[in-house]
Protein backbone atom coordinates (compact mmCIF):
# COMPACT_ATOMS: atom_id res chain seq x y z
CA UNK A 1 0.00 0.00 0.00
CA UNK A 2 1.47 3.32 -1.06
CA UNK A 3 1.79 6.10 1.46
CA UNK A 4 -1.01 8.72 1.32
CA UNK A 5 1.78 11.25 0.87
CA UNK A 6 2.51 9.77 -2.57
CA UNK A 7 -1.06 10.28 -3.71
CA UNK A 8 -1.36 13.80 -2.32
CA UNK A 9 1.85 15.48 -3.50
CA UNK A 10 2.48 15.41 -7.27
CA UNK A 11 6.06 15.82 -8.61
CA UNK A 12 5.39 19.35 -9.83
CA UNK A 13 4.90 20.44 -6.21
CA UNK A 14 8.43 19.20 -5.45
CA UNK A 15 10.20 20.33 -8.60
CA UNK A 16 8.98 23.95 -8.80
CA UNK A 17 10.32 24.96 -5.35
CA UNK A 18 13.54 23.08 -6.10
CA UNK A 19 13.91 25.04 -9.36
CA UNK A 20 13.85 28.28 -7.35
CA UNK A 21 16.37 26.93 -4.83
CA UNK A 22 18.71 25.76 -7.61
CA UNK A 23 18.75 29.32 -8.96
CA UNK A 24 19.52 30.79 -5.53
CA UNK A 25 21.95 28.27 -4.03
CA UNK A 26 25.67 28.05 -4.85
CA UNK A 27 26.19 26.34 -8.20
CA UNK A 28 27.50 23.04 -6.88
CA UNK A 29 24.93 22.49 -4.14
CA UNK A 30 22.12 23.78 -6.35
CA UNK A 31 22.88 21.30 -9.13
CA UNK A 32 23.25 18.48 -6.61
CA UNK A 33 19.79 19.33 -5.28
CA UNK A 34 18.45 19.35 -8.85
CA UNK A 35 19.81 15.87 -9.55
CA UNK A 36 18.38 14.58 -6.26
CA UNK A 37 14.94 16.12 -6.83
CA UNK A 38 14.74 14.69 -10.37
CA UNK A 39 15.74 11.26 -9.06
CA UNK A 40 13.08 11.47 -6.32
CA UNK A 41 10.46 12.42 -8.91
CA UNK A 42 11.44 9.34 -10.94
CA UNK A 43 11.13 7.16 -7.82
CA UNK A 44 7.70 8.68 -7.08
CA UNK A 45 6.51 7.79 -10.58
CA UNK A 46 7.76 4.24 -10.15
CA UNK A 47 6.04 3.49 -6.83
CA UNK A 48 2.80 5.50 -6.97
CA UNK A 49 -0.12 3.13 -7.63
CA UNK A 50 -2.19 3.07 -10.83
CA UNK A 51 -5.34 5.12 -10.55
CA UNK A 52 -3.95 7.49 -7.94
CA UNK A 53 -5.43 10.93 -8.48
CA UNK A 54 -6.03 14.23 -6.74
CA UNK A 55 -9.51 15.53 -7.49
CA UNK A 56 -10.49 19.07 -6.60
CA UNK A 57 -11.99 22.20 -8.13
CA UNK A 58 -9.98 24.60 -10.24
CA UNK A 59 -11.40 28.00 -11.20
CA UNK A 60 -14.79 26.66 -10.14
CA UNK A 61 -14.65 23.55 -12.35
CA UNK A 62 -14.09 19.90 -11.45
CA UNK A 63 -10.41 19.14 -11.95
CA UNK A 64 -7.92 16.32 -11.38
CA UNK A 65 -4.56 17.90 -10.63
CA UNK A 66 -2.77 14.65 -11.22
CA UNK A 67 -3.82 11.26 -12.48
CA UNK A 68 -1.63 8.16 -12.76
CA UNK A 69 -2.16 5.66 -15.56
CA UNK A 70 0.16 3.65 -17.81
CA UNK A 71 0.65 6.52 -20.26
CA UNK A 72 1.45 9.21 -17.70
CA UNK A 73 3.69 6.80 -15.75
CA UNK A 74 5.84 6.08 -18.81
CA UNK A 75 6.17 9.79 -19.52
CA UNK A 76 7.07 10.56 -15.90
CA UNK A 77 9.70 7.82 -15.72
CA UNK A 78 11.65 9.00 -18.73
CA UNK A 79 11.16 12.70 -17.90
CA UNK A 80 12.59 12.23 -14.41
CA UNK A 81 15.45 10.06 -15.63
CA UNK A 82 16.63 12.40 -18.36
CA UNK A 83 16.14 15.45 -16.12
CA UNK A 84 18.56 14.02 -13.53
CA UNK A 85 21.14 13.28 -16.23
CA UNK A 86 20.65 16.68 -17.90
CA UNK A 87 21.16 18.56 -14.62
CA UNK A 88 24.42 16.65 -14.08
CA UNK A 89 25.45 17.44 -17.65
CA UNK A 90 24.57 21.12 -17.09
CA UNK A 91 26.87 21.31 -14.10
CA UNK A 92 29.65 19.61 -16.05
CA UNK A 93 29.16 22.02 -18.97
CA UNK A 94 29.47 25.19 -16.84
CA UNK A 95 25.80 26.16 -16.85
CA UNK A 96 25.01 28.52 -14.00
CA UNK A 97 22.35 27.98 -11.36
CA UNK A 98 19.82 30.40 -12.83
CA UNK A 99 19.83 28.64 -16.21
CA UNK A 100 19.41 25.25 -14.57
CA UNK A 101 16.66 26.70 -12.38
CA UNK A 102 14.77 27.75 -15.51
CA UNK A 103 15.40 24.29 -16.96
CA UNK A 104 13.99 22.56 -13.86
CA UNK A 105 10.92 24.80 -13.90
CA UNK A 106 10.43 23.61 -17.49
CA UNK A 107 10.75 20.01 -16.28
CA UNK A 108 8.25 20.67 -13.48
CA UNK A 109 5.60 22.13 -15.78
CA UNK A 110 6.06 19.20 -18.18
CA UNK A 111 5.38 16.82 -15.28
CA UNK A 112 2.28 18.84 -14.48
CA UNK A 113 1.01 18.50 -18.06
CA UNK A 114 1.50 14.73 -18.45
CA UNK A 115 0.00 13.92 -15.04
CA UNK A 116 -3.06 16.16 -15.52
CA UNK A 117 -6.41 14.39 -15.28
CA UNK A 118 -8.43 17.01 -17.11
CA UNK A 119 -8.08 19.40 -20.02
CA UNK A 120 -8.10 22.54 -17.92
CA UNK A 121 -5.16 21.42 -15.78
CA UNK A 122 -3.30 20.16 -18.84
CA UNK A 123 -3.81 23.51 -20.59
CA UNK A 124 -2.62 25.41 -17.52
CA UNK A 125 0.68 23.53 -17.42
CA UNK A 126 0.90 23.48 -21.24
CA UNK A 127 1.00 27.27 -21.25
CA UNK A 128 3.43 27.36 -18.32
CA UNK A 129 5.70 25.04 -20.32
CA UNK A 130 5.76 27.62 -23.10
CA UNK A 131 6.70 30.33 -20.60
CA UNK A 132 9.43 28.38 -18.77
CA UNK A 133 11.02 27.06 -21.96
CA UNK A 134 11.02 30.56 -23.48
CA UNK A 135 12.78 31.91 -20.39
CA UNK A 136 15.35 29.11 -20.71
CA UNK A 137 16.04 30.15 -24.31
CA UNK A 138 16.11 33.89 -23.58
CA UNK A 139 18.48 33.55 -20.65
CA UNK A 140 21.40 32.84 -22.97
CA UNK A 141 21.00 36.20 -24.70
CA UNK A 142 22.35 37.11 -28.13
CA UNK A 143 20.67 35.38 -31.07
CA UNK A 144 18.65 33.27 -28.66
CA UNK A 145 16.51 36.30 -27.76
CA UNK A 146 14.97 36.78 -31.20
CA UNK A 147 14.63 33.01 -31.69
CA UNK A 148 12.96 32.82 -28.28
CA UNK A 149 10.47 35.50 -29.30
CA UNK A 150 9.49 33.51 -32.41
CA UNK A 151 9.32 30.37 -30.26
CA UNK A 152 6.97 32.11 -27.79
CA UNK A 153 4.82 33.43 -30.65
CA UNK A 154 4.40 29.97 -32.15
CA UNK A 155 3.50 28.33 -28.86
CA UNK A 156 1.21 31.17 -27.84
CA UNK A 157 -0.79 30.68 -31.04
CA UNK A 158 -0.80 26.90 -30.63
CA UNK A 159 -1.94 27.13 -27.02
CA UNK A 160 -4.73 29.54 -27.99
CA UNK A 161 -6.04 27.12 -30.63
CA UNK A 162 -5.90 24.26 -28.14
CA UNK A 163 -7.78 26.37 -25.59
CA UNK A 164 -10.52 27.07 -28.14
CA UNK A 165 -10.81 23.33 -28.83
CA UNK A 166 -11.00 22.56 -25.11
CA UNK A 167 -13.70 25.17 -24.49
CA UNK A 168 -15.83 23.83 -27.34
CA UNK A 169 -15.34 20.30 -25.98
CA UNK A 170 -16.58 21.52 -22.60
CA UNK A 171 -19.71 22.91 -24.27
CA UNK A 172 -20.29 19.53 -25.95
CA UNK A 173 -19.54 17.32 -22.93
CA UNK A 174 -20.20 19.53 -19.92
CA UNK A 175 -16.87 18.68 -18.26
CA UNK A 176 -13.14 19.20 -18.63
CA UNK A 177 -12.33 15.78 -17.12
CA UNK A 178 -10.66 12.99 -19.05
CA UNK A 179 -12.84 9.96 -19.65
CA UNK A 180 -10.48 7.74 -17.63
CA UNK A 181 -10.98 9.58 -14.30
CA UNK A 182 -13.97 9.25 -11.94
CA UNK A 183 -16.83 11.44 -13.14
CA UNK A 184 -15.36 11.79 -16.62
CA UNK A 185 -17.44 11.80 -19.83
CA UNK A 186 -18.46 8.66 -21.68
CA UNK A 187 -16.35 9.42 -24.74
CA UNK A 188 -12.66 10.21 -24.53
CA UNK A 189 -10.77 12.85 -26.44
CA UNK A 190 -11.61 16.19 -28.00
CA UNK A 191 -15.08 16.60 -29.48
CA UNK A 192 -15.32 15.85 -33.19
CA UNK A 193 -15.58 18.53 -35.85
CA UNK A 194 -14.14 22.01 -35.44
CA UNK A 195 -12.76 21.33 -31.91
CA UNK A 196 -10.80 18.34 -33.24
CA UNK A 197 -9.38 20.41 -36.10
CA UNK A 198 -8.33 23.22 -33.74
CA UNK A 199 -6.74 20.76 -31.31
CA UNK A 200 -4.83 19.01 -34.10
CA UNK A 201 -3.33 22.29 -35.30
CA UNK A 202 -2.72 23.65 -31.79
CA UNK A 203 -0.95 20.50 -30.64
CA UNK A 204 0.62 20.23 -34.09
CA UNK A 205 2.67 23.32 -33.27
CA UNK A 206 4.25 21.53 -30.32
CA UNK A 207 5.00 18.31 -32.21
CA UNK A 208 6.28 20.06 -35.34
CA UNK A 209 3.67 19.42 -38.03
CA UNK A 210 5.05 20.23 -41.48
CA UNK A 211 4.64 23.97 -41.95
CA UNK A 212 4.41 24.55 -38.20
CA UNK A 213 7.84 23.13 -37.42
CA UNK A 214 10.28 25.95 -38.16
CA UNK A 215 10.59 26.98 -34.50
CA UNK A 216 12.48 23.72 -33.86
CA UNK A 217 15.60 24.31 -36.01
CA UNK A 218 15.32 28.04 -35.39
CA UNK A 219 15.39 27.80 -31.57
CA UNK A 220 17.19 24.71 -30.33
CA UNK A 221 20.65 25.54 -31.77
CA UNK A 222 20.68 29.01 -30.16
CA UNK A 223 20.95 28.66 -26.36
CA UNK A 224 23.63 27.10 -24.13
CA UNK A 225 24.52 23.52 -25.11
CA UNK A 226 23.11 22.22 -21.81
CA UNK A 227 19.82 24.06 -22.37
CA UNK A 228 19.45 22.26 -25.71
CA UNK A 229 19.49 18.91 -23.90
CA UNK A 230 16.41 19.93 -21.92
CA UNK A 231 14.67 21.57 -24.87
CA UNK A 232 14.99 18.53 -27.13
CA UNK A 233 13.03 16.39 -24.66
CA UNK A 234 9.96 17.95 -23.15
CA UNK A 235 7.91 20.14 -25.51
CA UNK A 236 7.56 17.78 -28.47
CA UNK A 237 7.05 14.65 -26.37
CA UNK A 238 4.45 16.33 -24.17
CA UNK A 239 2.84 17.25 -27.48
CA UNK A 240 2.70 13.57 -28.49
CA UNK A 241 1.08 12.79 -25.15
CA UNK A 242 -1.45 15.59 -25.72
CA UNK A 243 -2.18 14.30 -29.21
CA UNK A 244 -2.99 10.87 -27.76
CA UNK A 245 -5.33 12.42 -25.17
CA UNK A 246 -7.07 14.41 -27.91
CA UNK A 247 -7.33 11.51 -30.39
CA UNK A 248 -7.30 8.24 -28.39
CA UNK A 249 -8.90 6.38 -31.30
CA UNK A 250 -6.46 7.78 -33.84
CA UNK A 251 -7.15 9.68 -37.06
CA UNK A 252 -6.08 8.93 -40.62
CA UNK A 253 -4.94 12.51 -41.35
CA UNK A 254 -2.74 12.56 -38.25
CA UNK A 255 -1.21 9.21 -39.25
CA UNK A 256 -0.23 10.48 -42.68
CA UNK A 257 1.08 13.74 -41.23
CA UNK A 258 3.37 11.60 -39.06
CA UNK A 259 4.65 9.76 -42.13
CA UNK A 260 5.26 13.05 -43.91
CA UNK A 261 7.12 14.43 -40.89
CA UNK A 262 9.40 11.37 -40.85
CA UNK A 263 10.46 12.02 -44.45
CA UNK A 264 10.50 15.83 -44.38
CA UNK A 265 12.54 16.09 -41.17
CA UNK A 266 15.10 13.52 -42.29
CA UNK A 267 15.47 15.22 -45.68
CA UNK A 268 16.06 18.69 -44.26
CA UNK A 269 18.40 17.25 -41.63
CA UNK A 270 20.53 15.89 -44.46
CA UNK A 271 20.89 19.44 -45.84
CA UNK A 272 22.27 20.89 -42.59
CA UNK A 273 25.86 21.59 -41.58
CA UNK A 274 25.08 23.10 -38.17
CA UNK A 275 25.14 20.14 -35.77
CA UNK A 276 22.33 21.20 -33.48
CA UNK A 277 20.20 22.37 -36.40
CA UNK A 278 20.58 18.92 -37.98
CA UNK A 279 19.55 17.29 -34.70
CA UNK A 280 16.56 19.64 -34.42
CA UNK A 281 15.20 18.59 -37.80
CA UNK A 282 15.57 15.01 -36.67
CA UNK A 283 13.35 15.72 -33.70
CA UNK A 284 10.59 16.46 -36.20
CA UNK A 285 11.42 13.31 -38.15
CA UNK A 286 11.40 11.01 -35.14
CA UNK A 287 8.31 12.60 -33.62
CA UNK A 288 6.71 11.75 -36.96
CA UNK A 289 6.91 8.05 -36.05
CA UNK A 290 5.18 8.77 -32.74
CA UNK A 291 2.46 10.85 -34.39
CA UNK A 292 1.96 8.13 -36.99
CA UNK A 293 1.45 5.62 -34.17
CA UNK A 294 -1.08 7.87 -32.45
CA UNK A 295 -2.88 8.44 -35.75
CA UNK A 296 -3.04 4.75 -36.62
CA UNK A 297 -4.78 4.06 -33.31
CA UNK A 298 -5.18 0.72 -31.57
CA UNK A 299 -3.08 -0.97 -28.93
CA UNK A 300 -0.12 -1.97 -31.13
CA UNK A 301 0.37 1.45 -32.71
CA UNK A 302 -0.12 3.38 -29.48
CA UNK A 303 2.30 1.12 -27.64
CA UNK A 304 4.80 1.72 -30.43
CA UNK A 305 4.27 5.47 -30.30
CA UNK A 306 4.99 5.64 -26.57
CA UNK A 307 7.86 3.15 -26.83
CA UNK A 308 9.39 5.54 -29.35
CA UNK A 309 8.73 8.50 -27.03
CA UNK A 310 10.69 6.70 -24.32
CA UNK A 311 13.56 5.65 -26.58
CA UNK A 312 13.76 8.94 -28.45
CA UNK A 313 14.20 10.92 -25.26
CA UNK A 314 17.20 8.76 -24.42
CA UNK A 315 19.04 8.79 -27.74
CA UNK A 316 18.12 12.36 -28.68
CA UNK A 317 19.29 13.62 -25.29
CA UNK A 318 22.53 11.69 -25.85
CA UNK A 319 22.96 13.16 -29.34
CA UNK A 320 22.58 16.71 -28.04
CA UNK A 321 25.03 15.92 -25.23
CA UNK A 322 27.67 14.64 -27.68
CA UNK A 323 27.16 17.63 -29.98
CA UNK A 324 27.33 19.87 -26.92
CA UNK A 325 30.66 18.39 -25.86
CA UNK A 326 32.06 19.05 -29.34
CA UNK A 327 30.89 22.68 -29.16
CA UNK A 328 32.10 22.97 -25.55
CA UNK A 329 35.61 21.76 -26.45
CA UNK A 330 36.08 23.23 -29.93
CA UNK A 331 33.76 26.24 -30.01
CA UNK A 332 32.58 25.13 -33.46
CA UNK A 333 28.98 24.43 -34.49
CA UNK A 334 29.54 23.67 -38.18
CA UNK A 335 30.45 20.22 -39.47
CA UNK A 336 32.50 21.93 -42.19
CA UNK A 337 34.96 23.16 -39.55
CA UNK A 338 35.41 19.81 -37.82
CA UNK A 339 36.79 16.40 -38.67
CA UNK A 340 38.92 13.59 -37.27
CA UNK A 341 37.74 14.15 -33.70
CA UNK A 342 37.52 10.45 -32.91
CA UNK A 343 41.28 10.48 -32.27
CA UNK A 344 40.98 13.39 -29.85
CA UNK A 345 37.59 12.51 -28.35
CA UNK A 346 37.14 8.72 -28.49
CA UNK A 347 34.59 8.56 -25.67
CA UNK A 348 32.40 11.25 -27.22
CA UNK A 349 32.72 9.58 -30.63
CA UNK A 350 31.69 6.27 -29.10
CA UNK A 351 28.67 7.78 -27.35
CA UNK A 352 27.67 9.48 -30.60
CA UNK A 353 27.91 6.18 -32.48
CA UNK A 354 25.59 4.47 -29.98
CA UNK A 355 23.08 7.32 -30.23
CA UNK A 356 23.28 7.45 -34.05
CA UNK A 357 22.68 3.70 -34.40
CA UNK A 358 19.81 4.00 -31.93
CA UNK A 359 18.01 6.83 -33.73
CA UNK A 360 18.55 5.15 -37.09
CA UNK A 361 16.98 1.92 -35.83
CA UNK A 362 19.89 -0.47 -36.26
CA UNK A 363 19.38 -3.95 -34.72
CA UNK A 364 20.66 -4.19 -31.16
CA UNK A 365 19.74 -0.62 -30.21
CA UNK A 366 16.58 0.76 -28.65
CA UNK A 367 15.34 2.67 -31.70
CA UNK A 368 15.15 -0.60 -33.62
CA UNK A 369 12.62 -1.94 -31.12
CA UNK A 370 10.20 1.00 -31.04
CA UNK A 371 10.45 1.91 -34.73
CA UNK A 372 9.71 -1.71 -35.56
CA UNK A 373 6.48 -1.63 -33.55
CA UNK A 374 5.20 1.50 -35.33
CA UNK A 375 6.18 0.21 -38.78
CA UNK A 376 4.48 -3.14 -38.04
CA UNK A 377 1.33 -1.29 -36.98
CA UNK A 378 1.40 0.73 -40.21
CA UNK A 379 1.27 -2.58 -42.09
CA UNK A 380 -1.03 -4.72 -39.96
CA UNK A 381 -3.31 -2.12 -38.33
CA UNK A 382 -3.74 0.51 -41.05
CA UNK A 383 -5.14 0.77 -44.56
CA UNK A 384 -3.03 0.35 -47.66
CA UNK A 385 -3.57 4.00 -48.54
CA UNK A 386 -3.52 5.62 -51.97
CA UNK A 387 0.06 4.70 -52.99
CA UNK A 388 1.01 1.16 -51.95
CA UNK A 389 4.24 -0.14 -53.48
CA UNK A 390 4.25 -3.93 -53.74
CA UNK A 391 3.86 -5.34 -50.23
CA UNK A 392 4.54 -1.98 -48.61
CA UNK A 393 1.57 0.19 -47.78
CA UNK A 394 1.60 3.97 -48.21
CA UNK A 395 2.29 4.95 -44.61
CA UNK A 396 4.68 2.05 -44.19
CA UNK A 397 6.98 3.07 -47.02
CA UNK A 398 6.94 6.67 -45.82
CA UNK A 399 8.26 5.51 -42.45
CA UNK A 400 10.85 3.27 -44.13
CA UNK A 401 11.96 6.13 -46.38
CA UNK A 402 12.37 8.29 -43.29
CA UNK A 403 14.57 5.55 -41.86
CA UNK A 404 16.88 5.65 -44.89
CA UNK A 405 17.13 9.43 -44.59
CA UNK A 406 18.01 9.05 -40.91
CA UNK A 407 20.88 6.71 -41.68
CA UNK A 408 22.14 9.08 -44.38
CA UNK A 409 22.10 12.17 -42.18
CA UNK A 410 23.81 10.52 -39.22
CA UNK A 411 26.42 8.95 -41.45
CA UNK A 412 27.03 12.52 -42.64
CA UNK A 413 27.22 13.84 -39.06
CA UNK A 414 29.65 11.15 -37.92
CA UNK A 415 31.73 11.30 -41.07
CA UNK A 416 32.39 15.04 -40.98
CA UNK A 417 32.60 15.48 -37.22
CA UNK A 418 34.55 12.43 -36.13
CA UNK A 419 35.92 10.22 -38.90
CA UNK A 420 36.84 12.35 -41.91
CA UNK A 421 40.25 14.03 -42.08
CA UNK A 422 42.17 15.29 -39.08
CA UNK A 423 41.38 18.01 -36.60
CA UNK A 424 43.88 20.82 -36.51
CA UNK A 425 45.12 20.90 -32.93
CA UNK A 426 44.62 18.98 -29.73
CA UNK A 427 41.21 18.85 -28.04
CA UNK A 428 40.43 17.23 -24.68
CA UNK A 429 37.61 14.70 -24.54
CA UNK A 430 34.49 15.10 -22.41
CA UNK A 431 35.20 15.84 -18.77
CA UNK A 432 34.43 13.31 -16.07
CA UNK A 433 30.84 14.28 -15.29
CA UNK A 434 29.95 14.79 -18.95
CA UNK A 435 31.28 11.29 -19.54
CA UNK A 436 29.19 9.86 -16.70
CA UNK A 437 26.04 11.48 -18.12
CA UNK A 438 26.68 10.28 -21.67
CA UNK A 439 27.74 6.75 -20.76
CA UNK A 440 24.69 6.31 -18.53
CA UNK A 441 22.30 7.15 -21.35
CA UNK A 442 24.33 5.18 -23.92
CA UNK A 443 24.11 2.10 -21.69
CA UNK A 444 20.32 2.48 -21.53
CA UNK A 445 20.10 2.79 -25.34
CA UNK A 446 21.87 -0.54 -25.66
CA UNK A 447 20.05 -2.21 -22.75
CA UNK A 448 16.57 -1.41 -24.07
CA UNK A 449 17.69 -2.56 -27.52
CA UNK A 450 19.04 -5.91 -26.38
CA UNK A 451 16.57 -6.60 -23.57
CA UNK A 452 13.41 -5.50 -25.32
CA UNK A 453 11.25 -7.12 -22.63
CA UNK A 454 12.39 -4.39 -20.22
CA UNK A 455 10.87 -1.81 -22.55
CA UNK A 456 7.73 -3.87 -23.13
CA UNK A 457 7.16 -4.03 -19.37
CA UNK A 458 6.55 -0.29 -19.08
CA UNK A 459 4.40 0.14 -22.19
CA UNK A 460 0.67 0.82 -21.82
CA UNK A 461 -0.17 -2.32 -23.82
CA UNK A 462 1.55 -5.71 -24.00
CA UNK A 463 2.62 -6.00 -27.63
CA UNK A 464 3.44 -9.70 -27.20
CA UNK A 465 -0.10 -10.67 -26.12
CA UNK A 466 -2.45 -11.62 -28.94
CA UNK A 467 -5.48 -10.83 -26.79
CA UNK A 468 -4.30 -7.22 -26.42
CA UNK A 469 -2.87 -6.30 -29.84
CA UNK A 470 -4.13 -7.07 -33.32
CA UNK A 471 -0.75 -8.45 -34.36
CA UNK A 472 1.76 -9.92 -31.93
CA UNK A 473 5.11 -8.17 -32.20
CA UNK A 474 8.47 -9.92 -31.93
CA UNK A 475 11.55 -7.73 -32.26
CA UNK A 476 14.27 -10.08 -33.40
CA UNK A 477 12.75 -11.96 -36.28
CA UNK A 478 14.72 -12.55 -39.47
CA UNK A 479 12.55 -10.15 -41.57
CA UNK A 480 12.89 -7.37 -38.97
CA UNK A 481 16.64 -7.73 -38.68
CA UNK A 482 17.06 -7.90 -42.45
CA UNK A 483 14.90 -4.79 -42.79
CA UNK A 484 17.09 -2.88 -40.32
CA UNK A 485 20.31 -3.92 -42.06
CA UNK A 486 18.93 -3.12 -45.54
CA UNK A 487 17.93 0.37 -44.41
CA UNK A 488 21.47 0.89 -43.12
CA UNK A 489 23.02 -0.29 -46.37
CA UNK A 490 20.70 1.92 -48.43
CA UNK A 491 21.56 4.84 -46.17
CA UNK A 492 25.28 4.22 -46.68
CA UNK A 493 24.85 4.01 -50.45
CA UNK A 494 22.64 7.10 -50.45
CA UNK A 495 25.23 9.12 -48.55
CA UNK A 496 28.03 7.97 -50.85
CA UNK A 497 26.00 9.07 -53.88
CA UNK A 498 24.95 12.43 -52.45
CA UNK A 499 28.10 13.31 -50.49
CA UNK A 500 29.65 15.50 -53.18
CA UNK A 501 26.54 17.57 -54.04
CA UNK A 502 25.69 17.90 -50.34
CA UNK A 503 29.17 19.24 -49.61
CA UNK A 504 28.54 22.12 -52.04
CA UNK A 505 25.15 22.91 -50.63
CA UNK A 506 24.60 26.15 -48.76
CA UNK A 507 21.78 26.87 -46.37
CA UNK A 508 18.53 25.49 -47.77
CA UNK A 509 15.57 27.81 -47.08
CA UNK A 510 12.63 26.47 -45.10
CA UNK A 511 9.15 27.89 -44.65
CA UNK A 512 10.42 30.34 -42.03
CA UNK A 513 12.28 32.22 -44.78
CA UNK A 514 8.82 33.20 -46.03
CA UNK A 515 6.79 33.83 -42.92
CA UNK A 516 9.50 35.29 -40.66
CA UNK A 517 9.82 38.38 -42.90
CA UNK A 518 6.07 38.33 -43.55
CA UNK A 519 5.31 38.36 -39.83
CA UNK A 520 7.99 40.97 -39.10
CA UNK A 521 6.92 43.44 -41.77
CA UNK A 522 3.27 42.56 -41.34
CA UNK A 523 3.38 43.35 -37.62
CA UNK A 524 5.31 46.57 -38.27
CA UNK A 525 2.78 47.62 -40.91
CA UNK A 526 -0.05 46.78 -38.55
CA UNK A 527 1.46 48.85 -35.75
CA UNK A 528 2.13 51.82 -38.05
CA UNK A 529 -1.31 51.53 -39.65
CA UNK A 530 -3.13 51.40 -36.32
CA UNK A 531 -1.06 54.30 -34.98
CA UNK A 532 -1.69 56.49 -38.03
CA UNK A 533 -5.39 55.61 -38.09
CA UNK A 534 -5.67 56.54 -34.42
CA UNK A 535 -3.88 59.84 -35.07
CA UNK A 536 -6.20 60.67 -37.98
CA UNK A 537 -9.33 59.86 -35.98
CA UNK A 538 -7.94 61.87 -33.06
CA UNK A 539 -7.39 64.93 -35.31
CA UNK A 540 -10.92 64.69 -36.72
CA UNK A 541 -12.44 64.31 -33.25
CA UNK A 542 -10.47 67.25 -31.83
CA UNK A 543 -11.36 69.53 -34.77
CA UNK A 544 -15.03 68.51 -34.62
CA UNK A 545 -15.17 69.12 -30.89
CA UNK A 546 -13.56 72.53 -31.33
CA UNK A 547 -15.98 73.53 -34.07
CA UNK A 548 -18.96 72.34 -32.05
CA UNK A 549 -17.83 74.28 -28.98
CA UNK A 550 -17.31 77.44 -31.03
CA UNK A 551 -20.73 77.09 -32.65
CA UNK A 552 -22.51 76.75 -29.34
CA UNK A 553 -20.56 79.54 -27.66
CA UNK A 554 -20.72 82.11 -30.49
CA UNK A 555 -23.14 81.12 -33.29
CA UNK A 556 -23.13 84.62 -34.86
CA UNK A 557 -19.38 84.50 -35.44
CA UNK A 558 -19.65 81.07 -37.01
CA UNK A 559 -22.41 82.26 -39.33
CA UNK A 560 -20.44 85.30 -40.39
CA UNK A 561 -17.28 83.22 -41.01
CA UNK A 562 -19.11 80.68 -43.16
CA UNK A 563 -21.43 82.96 -45.08
CA UNK A 564 -19.11 85.91 -45.83
CA UNK A 565 -15.74 84.21 -46.05
CA UNK A 566 -15.25 84.57 -49.79
CA UNK A 567 -12.18 86.50 -50.86
CA UNK A 568 -14.36 89.24 -52.44
CA UNK A 569 -16.40 89.63 -49.26
CA UNK A 570 -19.69 88.67 -50.92
CA UNK A 571 -22.29 86.31 -49.45
CA UNK A 572 -22.22 82.77 -50.86
CA UNK A 573 -25.65 81.06 -50.88
CA UNK A 574 -24.31 77.45 -50.78
CA UNK A 575 -21.93 78.15 -47.92
CA UNK A 576 -24.72 79.97 -46.16
CA UNK A 577 -26.91 76.88 -46.45
CA UNK A 578 -24.19 74.60 -45.10
CA UNK A 579 -23.44 76.98 -42.24
CA UNK A 580 -27.09 77.28 -41.35
CA UNK A 581 -27.41 73.47 -41.33
CA UNK A 582 -24.44 73.14 -38.99
CA UNK A 583 -25.85 75.83 -36.72
CA UNK A 584 -29.25 74.11 -36.56
CA UNK A 585 -27.61 70.74 -35.91
CA UNK A 586 -25.51 72.18 -33.09
CA UNK A 587 -28.56 73.75 -31.48
CA UNK A 588 -30.51 70.50 -31.84
CA UNK A 589 -27.75 68.45 -30.16
CA UNK A 590 -27.50 71.01 -27.35
CA UNK A 591 -31.26 70.89 -26.77
CA UNK A 592 -31.26 67.09 -26.80
CA UNK A 593 -28.48 66.95 -24.21
CA UNK A 594 -30.34 69.39 -21.95
CA UNK A 595 -33.56 67.37 -22.14
CA UNK A 596 -31.94 63.97 -21.46
CA UNK A 597 -32.78 62.61 -17.96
Amino acid sequence: MASPFLTAIPPVALLLPVAILVALLPRRSGHALGVLASALATAWVWVVPDGAHLQTTFLGFDAVLFNVDDFSRLMGLVFGLIAAVAVLYSYASDADGVQTGFALSYVATSFGAVFAGDWLTLLFFWELMAVTSTLLVWYYGGKAVRAGFRYALFHGIGGTLLMAAILQTYVAKGTFLFASVPGGPETAGIAAGLPAALAAVGIGVNVGFIGLHAWLPDTYPRPHVAASVFLCVFTTKTGVYGMYRAFPEGHVAIAYMGGGMAVFGATFALFQNDMRRLLSYHIQSQVGYMIAGVGIGGALAQAGAFAHVFNHILYKGLLFMTAGVVVYRTGEESLKKLGGLWREMPLTAGAFTVAALSIAGFPGFNGFVSKGIVISASHYSFSKGPLPIGEFYTLEWLLLLGGIGTFMSFIKFGYYAFFHGEYDGSVPDANRLQSVAMLTVAALCIAYGVFDSALFAILPFDVTDGSVVSHVYHTYTVPHVVEGVVLAVLGLIGFAVTKKPLSKLGRVPDVDSLYNPAVFYGMRSLVVGVTELYAAVDRIAVNAAGSFTSAVANPDALYERIVTNDSDGRNHPLRAGIGLSILVLALFVTLALLLLP
